[in-house]
């Protein structure tokens, strides 16, 4: 619409909301009277919704602090407050998930397999169960992947390498998923997440042992 007055800006509303305030203040631009009438209704409203989110925020926030489940999975890398609360309001019981993989399958997160001429292949996230919750794990991914070469912590470190071997858009979807797994195992075994934690290796197999005696 301001374009339509000769008033063009960059299309973010950071931008818009840096010049808006002083584009309806400036009595020499092309806007007509109801225009800047219209504009300024709009530009009250804009910043009502700022501030009726931002205390949304703000008390997402003091839940995600105060619910013990929710700071732990608040703790994550990629899962922040909002992500936090509504995984545990929305989930529930984790346990009713047998294993990991079950809770990231459920959450669309485990990739689809096609299998021809007896080999198994891997394709793209099934994108079954929750569109909201699998967002919410993918948009904090994104996050922990852009700013993981400026931690120094373990997780960050293999995000930074998987990011080289297979791209961006790869390495935040296996953060998700990642991120999926790990949530499941802290708040079934109640645990805490530590980024630097190194899995067990399995026990190696000696077949010798196993040999009846002669």
């Amino acid at each position: 619409m301001l374009a339509e007055f000769a008033l063009v800006f960059p299309q973010s509303p950071e931008a818009l909301g840096r010049v808006l305030a002083e584009v309806l203040e400036d009595a020499s631009n092309e806007l007509t009277g109801i225009a800047r009438l219209m504009l300024q209704r709009a530009h009250l409203h804009w910043i009502d919704l700022d501030l009726q989110m931002k205390w949304c925020d703000e008390r997402i926030e003091v839940h995600a602090l105060s619910d013990e489940r929710a700071s732990k999975a608040a703790a994550l890398q990629g899962i922040g407050p909002i992500g936090a609360s509504a995984l545990v309001a929305s989930v529930g019981d984790f346990k009713q998930f047998d294993n990991a993989r079950q809770f990231g399958a459920w959450l669309g997160l485990v990739p689809s397999q096609n299998s021809t001429g007896g080999k198994a292949k891997l394709g793209r996230i099934t994108k079954r169960g929750d569109d909201y919750l699998r967002t919410l794990l993918i948009q904090g991914a994104k996050s922990a992947v852009m700013t993981a070469s400026k931690r120094s912590e373990r997780i960050s470190q293999w995000l930074v390498q998987l990011k080289e071997r297979v791209g961006w858009h790869k390495a935040v979807v296996a953060l998700a998923h990642k991120n999926a797994r790990i949530l499941w195992a802290v708040l079934t075994r109640d645990g805490r997440f530590d980024p630097n934690h190194v899995p067990e290796a399995p026990a190696p197999h000696c077949a010798l042992s196993q040999r009846p005696a002669l």
